[in-house]
């Protein structure tokens, strides 16, 4: 197969009529829907983190604040250790963002009535508010990712990516 032909297809791919010249600088610069699913969700992951990263310093936070926030809107009564789980970051990083949510008055931390030694960090009212006014500008982000995906099609991406990650305790962090 040519050159000639994959840029054909690939642009095909993307939802262009065959034959649209493709800039040769452009498949050079990205993956194509032929590419390693790895790649295609890295960089689907960087678009999103990249856009909803924009929202959230609008509002005076980063994207790691978001995401813990929304985290802790979710999930109710998680130990820290739990939380860190979740969000696949360790513990030190965790607490510190934890120190620093709190200190801004957006989370708090309570004993956990099962072993007093562990702590349950919680949302408070100001950083649900917070958390809201960046998860709508997120929200319309994602959105216009998947714009050419009817709703059947965006369910189903959801479920695929949850599928994915699955249970495993992956140490990594995304954040």
């Amino acid at each position: 197969m040519t050159t000639e032909t994959k840029d054909t297809e690939r642009v095909a791919a993307a939802g262009k009529p065959a034959g649209t010249p493709i800039e040769p600088s452009r498949v050079a610069l990205g993956p194509g829907p032929d590419s390693e699913l790895t790649w295609l969700l890295h960089r689907a992951a960087q678009r999103m983190h990249a856009v909803v990263g924009a929202e959230a310093e609008r509002h005076g936070l980063t994207l790691r604040d978001h995401i813990v926030l929304s985290a802790l809107h979710k999930t109710t009564d998680l130990t820290q250790i739990e939380l860190g789980q979740a969000l696949g970051m360790d513990k030190t990083t965790l607490t510190a963002e934890l120190d620093r949510l709190g200190k801004a008055g957006l989370v708090e931390r309570r004993v956990d009535p099962r072993d007093r030694r562990a702590r349950i960090p919680a949302i408070t009212e100001k950083g649900d508010e917070a958390r809201a006014k960046i998860a709508d500008g997120a929200h319309a982000a994602e959105r216009a990712a998947v714009r050419a995906l009817d709703a059947a099609q965006s369910a189903f991406l959801r479920s695929a990516l949850y599928g994915i990650i699955g249970d495993a305790d992956d140490p990594g962090s995304c954040i």
